[in-house]
C-alpha cells in the first residue's frame, strides 16, 4: 500500500482523523488481525470524533456543561421531561429558538452550553458569546473592515448561544446589530438566549419601540422557554463548602 499518498488524499479532504488514524493503524503490528470492516470503523470513529472535537473548540463555549450532568435535585423550576425532549436537538434541526431566563446563579449559562455542547456532539456547528462580548466584536469589525464576514459567521452558525441579554440597555447601534443577526438567522438558524430579565420586560430594555417588535418578532415567536426560579446555586455551594 502507498501509504503517503493515501494521506495526502484525506488530509486535503479534511479527514485530518482519519489520517491520523491511518498512520498509527500501519506502526502497529497487530493491525492485520483486523478485518477490512474493522479497520475501516476504527477510522470513522477516529474522524467523527476528531470533527466533534473541533466543533466544541470552535464553538468557544463559557462552562464545560453537559445534558447528562444536569443537576435537577436543585429546586428551581426545571422540567425534566421539557429538557429531556430538547436534548435530541431537533428543534435546531427545525430552526426554532430556545430563551432561558431566572436570576442570576440558577444555571442558566450552563444549561444553554449544555445544549451547544449536545449540538456539536450531534453534528451541528455553534457559537457561544455573551452580549457584551458580541456587541464590543460588532464595533470592531466595523473599524477594520470585517462587518460582513462577522454576519456572515454568525448567519451560518446552526446553533448562536447569545449569554446575558438584558444586562443594560441597548444603544441604537446595539439595537442594528441585533436586529442584522436575527434576521439573518430567522427560520433557518437557531439563537439560545439567556437573561435574568422576565421576558415581558425585553421589550423595554432593547428600546426603540419599531425595532424592538422586530427583534423580538423573529426570537421569541418560535421559542421554546425554560424558565428558572429559585436561590443561586453558588450560594448553596458556598454554605456547603
Amino acid at each position: 500500500m502507498l501509504l503517503h499518498p493515501t494521506l495526502e488524499k484525506l488530509t486535503s479532504l479534511r479527514f485530518t482523523g482519519m489520517a491520523a488514524a491511518l498512520q498509527e493503524q500501519m506502526n502497529m503490528d497487530s493491525i492485520n488481525d483486523l478485518g477490512f470492516e474493522e479497520r475501516l470503523g476504527l477510522l470513522l470513529d477516529r474522524e467523527q470524533a476528531a470533527r466533534e472535537s473541533t466543533r466544541l473548540r470552535k464553538a468557544k463555549l463559557r462552562q464545560n456543561g453537559s445534558i447528562e450532568d444536569i443537576d435537577f435535585r436543585h429546586p428551581r423550576g426545571l422540567d425534566k421531561s421539557l429538557l429531556l425532549r430538547l436534548a435530541d436537538c431537533q428543534w435546531v434541526k427545525q430552526h426554532n429558538n430556545l430563551l432561558i431566563t431566572g436570576p442570576t446563579g440558577v444555571g442558566k449559562s450552563y444549561l444553554a452550553c449544555a445544549f451547544a455542547q449536545k449540538a456539536c456532539r450531534d453534528g451541528y456547528t455553534a457559537l457561544y458569546l455573551r452580549m457584551s462580548k458580541l456587541f464590543e466584536d460588532m464595533a470592531l469589525a466595523k473599524g477594520d473592515g470585517r462587518y460582513l464576514k462577522l454576519l456572515t459567521t454568525l448567519a451560518k452558525t446552526d446553533l448562536l448561544v447569545l449569554d446575558d441579554f438584558g444586562l443594560a440597555p441597548l444603544n441604537q447601534e446595539q439595537r442594528h446589530d441585533l436586529l442584522e443577526i436575527l434576521e439573518d438567522r430567522h427560520n433557518t438558524r437557531s439563537t439560545i438566549v439567556t437573561s435574568q430579565l422576565p421576558e415581558e420586560h425585553w421589550h423595554e430594555q432593547i428600546g426603540d419601540p419599531t425595532l424592538a417588535d422586530a427583534i423580538l418578532d423573529r426570537l421569541v415567536h418560535a421559542a421554546y422557554r425554560i424558565q428558572l426560579k429559585g436561590e443561586s446555586m453558588r450560594k448553596k455551594k458556598a454554605r456547603l463548602t
